[in-house]
């Protein structure tokens, strides 16, 4: 099992790569990118074998990327329904 620096050492941000979004390494795959795919129902499985470079521990670093992103964010709802 891979520590969180270790996972995360995976995604790099480089101005010169698809305008500076984080991908993973040695890819132009945005981490964006494969969220996308796993929210709309692709499994780790099939990404994996859509993209062959690509290991599980990419994956689960796009996951982590995302949720560290996230921790210090506080939402406000887009809608507000009326009761």
């Amino acid at each position: 099992m891979m520590t969180d620096q270790q996972l995360l050492e995976r995604i790099v941000v480089n101005p010169k790569v698809l305008a500076g979004k984080p991908v993973i390494k040695g890819t132009r795959l945005s981490v964006k990118y494969i969220l996308n795919l796993l929210a709309h129902g692709a499994s780790s499985t099939e990404i994996l074998r859509e993209y062959n470079g690509l290991s599980p521990e990419d994956i689960q670093a796009c996951i982590l990327f995302a949720s560290k992103s996230l921790s210090n964010i506080t939402f406000m709802p887009l809608l507000i329904e009326n009761t």
